[in-house]
């Protein structure tokens, strides 16, 4: 909760401001001097950035097969996950090509996850204030985490338009971005502001992935804090193999309830969108359906799969640790 928070907490950590109760999965009141939304954004800024760099090449691989059709040729349309890897690798420079568009997904990630936790945090502060209660309740988890999905797509969409479209064409391809600014300035240039935000409205639909995964993953992480509690084991932190099972078990539920909204966005967000896919949401959900059928809705899936349990993996890994140790550095250097 926030430090400022007048609700009423268990006594928090001399060390680390965690509160007490280890049942509880929100931070304590002070967290080594430090503020639990400032721990919260450190934490998911590191986490998103490492997990970004980790999978990047499966983020093109993914996007490339997501903006394929039905109607596209038997050689693209045959191009499996290794195979389309190894034509990106197979060049004077491979380095390049695996990591085309590396700075926006670099820059989407890291704004995204340090402002998704910094905003979670406060809502869930106000959700808790609002009810009177001590903890956030797992309504409170799932429209804590909604809500700070809308709010960070409104501020990272201008960066996944350019994103996709960067990975979605190689650099040398007629009228590719050469850089993240480039796309920035070609795209208000021709297409205005509503061109950096085209997609934002199926975006808003997807802010179920990271509410229905932290729905799954916060009260899991109590049941797991609470159990600990009872075995006389808990010290506060999390073990890997538990992070890697919580956070698995959350993102594989998320995926699967929300993965048709990641073809679409890519779909609208591409170039000549209109063209190749139809115009506005209902256009493009149109088309693919009437072209593909339900496949059309899962394309990209299985390299989607391979890359997003090592990036969760990362990622919450990243996240508890830092969210666990930083307060601590921070206290040891204070001190």
């Amino acid at each position: 909760m926030s430090e400022h928070s007048p609700v009423a907490f268990a006594p928090p950590d001399n060390v680390t401001g965690r509160s007490s109760d280890a049942n509880s999965s929100m931070p304590g009141s002070h967290d080594g001097g430090l503020s639990p939304a400032l721990v919260e954004s450190i934490a998911g800024l590191s986490a998103g950035t490492i997990a970004t760099l980790v999978v990047h090449p499966l983020d093109i691989v993914k996007t490339r097969m997501q903006i394929s059709t039905s109607s596209a040729s038997a050689a693209s349309q045959n191009l499996s996950t290794v195979a389309m890897l190894r034509s990106l690798s197979n060049n004077p420079k491979p380095f390049s090509s695996l990591y085309r568009g590396l700075v926006p997904n670099l820059s989407g990630n890291a704004l995204s996850w340090a402002s998704f936790f910094f905003f979670k945090t406060r809502f869930e502060d106000l959700l808790t204030l609002a009810r009177g209660t001590s903890r956030p309740t797992p309504s409170d988890f799932f429209v804590a985490s909604a809500l700070a999905g809308a709010a960070t797509s409104v501020l990272s969409n201008p960066i996944w338009v350019v994103k996709t479209r960067m990975l979605a064409s190689d650099k040398g391809a007629k009228g590719a971005y050469p850089s993240m600014w480039s796309g920035f300035r070609t795209i208000y240039a021709t297409e205005g502001v509503s061109g950096l935000y085209r997609g934002l409205g199926v975006s808003m639909i997807g802010v179920s992935h990271g509410a229905v995964q932290f729905a799954v993953y916060e009260p899991a992480k109590r049941l797991y804090f609470a159990r600990r509690k009872r075995m006389g084991t808990d010290n506060g932190r999390m073990t890997t193999e538990a992070t890697v099972a919580i956070s698995s078990v959350s993102k594989l539920v998320a995926g699967a309830v929300t993965y048709p909204y990641q073809v679409l966005r890519s779909r609208l967000q591409v170039f000549h969108a209109d063209e190749k896919f139809g115009k506005g949401f209902r256009g493009v959900v149109r088309m693919t359906w009437q072209q593909e059928g339900i496949r059309g809705f899962y394309r990209g899936l299985i390299p989607g799969v391979v890359r997003v349990m090592p990036s969760t993996w990362v990622t919450f890994l990243v996240y508890e640790n830092v969210r666990f140790y930083l307060p601590r550095w921070v206290a040891s250097w204070s001190s």
